[in-house]
């Protein structure tokens, strides 16, 4: 009986220090990420908007083309 207890106090110990961890591991990887959207966000508000199509005339009013 007592092996049996032991082994799950010593389970439940090992659960809550590999969640312990998941967590932490968990946080950083958010803050990474919520870092990157940031830097990203940033990059895409320095990017200058695209032209409009042309309102009017036979070229440019219905698929916008660069060259």
């Amino acid at each position: 009986m007592d092996t049996a207890v032991n082994a799950a106090v010593g389970t439940e110990l090992a659960l809550q220090n590999f969640n312990q961890d998941q967590q932490a591991q968990n946080s950083l990887l958010k803050q990474s990420l919520d870092g990157q959207a940031s830097h990203i966000a940033q990059l895409m508000s320095s990017v200058a908007p695209s032209p409009e199509l042309a309102s009017s005339g036979s070229v440019g009013t219905q698929i916008n083309t660069y060259a």
